[in-house]
């Protein structure tokens, strides 16, 4: 079951090679990087386990400020973020929020910023992910 607003799409690749391919796929359409957050690695430096499990936070303040001009508290949801993971059957998947869901989370305009947003990411994570 997918909880309401999130986005999955399947994976062909390893966890790390999702990575690579969505930090070069964000990147080429003019978004910046701001953080990736190994959450497994974190698990493992406490003595935990996690499957590999990464965030990607990323974004356009061109792109996000208008949206943000529109409802200050989806800053709260901005950047976007995608979590890349690896699934107990071995998959791989890619998940994130949609940008639509985002802003009626928050009431803001479906403006056609939020509609370069949530095209910027299928697209970005299609690439990433195929």
């Amino acid at each position: 079951m997918t909880p309401n607003g999130l986005v999955v799409w399947p994976s062909v690749h390893s966890v790390e090679g999702t990575v690579a391919r969505l930090t070069t796929a964000v990147t080429d359409r003019g978004m910046e990087v701001l953080a990736i957050i190994d959450h497994s690695a974190a698990a493992r430096s406490v003595g935990l386990e996690l499957l590999p499990t990464i965030v990607l936070v990323f974004g356009n303040p061109a792109v996000g400020t208008l949206v943000m001009q529109t409802s200050e508290t989806i800053a709260l949801d901005l950047p976007l973020r995608t979590l890349v993971c690896q699934r107990a059957n071995g998959e791989t998947s890619v998940a994130c929020t949609d940008p639509a869901w985002l802003a009626q989370r928050h009431g803001a305009e479906v403006s056609e910023a939020v509609t370069r947003m949530a095209e910027a990411l299928a697209a970005s994570v299609t690439q990433a992910s195929g």
